[in-house]
């Protein structure tokens, strides 16, 4: 068996749901080993991604832990058995796993939620935009670094799953560069705004009584609600959750920031009228 040296997220999912899958049918991995007949260290390799695990095993330890779900063995199955070689590996060894990672997810992803504060997501970023955001980073990136990311983020806009996004007043107005740079983002956002898989709110400033929108997250919807995902930037690194508890809470989240922000079309006016402004 040949150990994986660098799993990715979506990897390290299938093993997490696996080890919990096992501690709800209170079986210890020692169990676990001696019902495929293996030994206990192949389980532990399997639960922490380290290794790979085959469809008839994947079957066969959902069977001996009870689960009775079969639409969720099958999205196990799936992402057991994928092997695609998606374009976000030509970065491998040259941007953080992070970035590869949240390439992968969005990929696989049903749809895509995304609460805006400070910055455009960048999904709908323009190319001088992006180059405003990854230039004030610190510590500073290289010229080779700085091209890499903002290459990197351009082939993630080619995405295809539904995409809505929540954009505070503030992300729009705060010029990340100049005037010209913001008017062409404005420009980009009223044109992206008429496609048919983009949904964009804008959360005005003008609201009572809203402290929802404290943070950006990004939300990915997995095969299933179970497997979703919430995707969090932190000042250490990227942050993947996916507790059943805390994916509740996050849905909560999304839920009330959709309710008080401004319907799609106001939202176009209201862009449009903050673009007139500059």
């Amino acid at each position: 068996m040949v150990k994986r040296r660098d799993p990715t997220a979506r990897q390290m999912r299938l093993a997490t749901e696996l080890r919990r899958l096992r501690e709800a049918a209170g079986l210890t991995s020692r169990q676990a080993a001696a019902l495929l007949g293996v030994a206990p260290a192949q389980i532990t390799h399997i639960e922490s991604a380290l290794a790979g695990v085959s469809e008839q095993r994947v079957r066969r330890l959902a069977s001996h832990y009870a689960c009775e779900d079969a639409e969720f063995v099958d999205a196990l199955v799936a992402m057991a058995t994928d092997r695609t070689q998606g374009w976000w590996e030509e970065y491998r060894g040259l941007l953080p796993t992070s970035f590869l990672d949240l390439s992968e997810l969005e990929h696989h992803a049903r749809f895509l939620r995304h609460v805006a504060i400070l910055y455009v997501p960048g999904l709908l970023q323009t190319e001088d935009y992006s180059r405003a955001v990854f230039s004030a980073r610190l510590p500073e990136l290289t010229g080779d670094e700085l091209e890499l990311r903002i290459r990197h983020r351009k082939e993630r806009q080619r995405f295809t799953a539904p995409y809505e996004a929540l954009i505070h007043e503030a992300a729009l107005r705060i010029r990340v560069a100049d005037r010209t740079t913001s008017r062409a983002q404005m420009a980009r956002l009223l044109e992206l705004s008429e496609a048919e898989r983009i949904t964009l709110r804008v959360i005005p400033f003008d609201l009572d009584d809203f402290p929802h929108a404290s943070s950006t997250m990004t939300y990915v919807g997995g095969p299933l609600a179970r497997l979703d995902t919430v995707v969090r930037d932190a000042l250490h690194g990227t942050v993947f959750i996916d507790s059943a508890a805390q994916l509740n809470t996050y849905r909560t989240g999304f839920r009330k920031v959709e309710a008080a922000s401004l319907d799609p079309r106001q939202s176009r006016d209201f862009i449009h009228s903050l673009a007139k402004e500059l």
